[in-house]
């Protein structure tokens, strides 16, 4: 039962750090709008944008093709996996 209720405590911790309203740069605001808002927020509103104007590519979905907006967040690059992604948009959090 104590290791339940330490799960919960951890679990509990990690969420409200995640939900934590966090600034947004200047070069990521007029993708997802300016803040501050929850890491979570700020990668809802950015999936969002990328279905909104096509930017996933059909052919290997992991991959987002940067628009002239997306190219200032992921640091001048054209093409993106998912996961370099998150990395590139965690710089433009604070």
């Amino acid at each position: 039962m104590a290791k339940a209720k330490a799960k919960t405590k951890a679990k509990g911790k990690a969420n409200s750090a995640f939900m934590k309203p966090m600034k947004i740069s200047e070069k990521l605001a007029p993708v997802v709008g300016k803040g501050p808002m929850p890491r979570s927020e700020v990668v809802k509103k950015l999936w969002a944008y990328i279905k909104k104007n096509k930017l996933q590519d059909t052919k290997n979905k992991r991959n987002i093709n940067a628009d002239e907006s997306l190219k200032a967040v992921f640091a001048g690059k054209k093409v993106v996996n998912m996961f370099e992604m998150t990395k590139l948009v965690s710089k433009h959090l604070s």
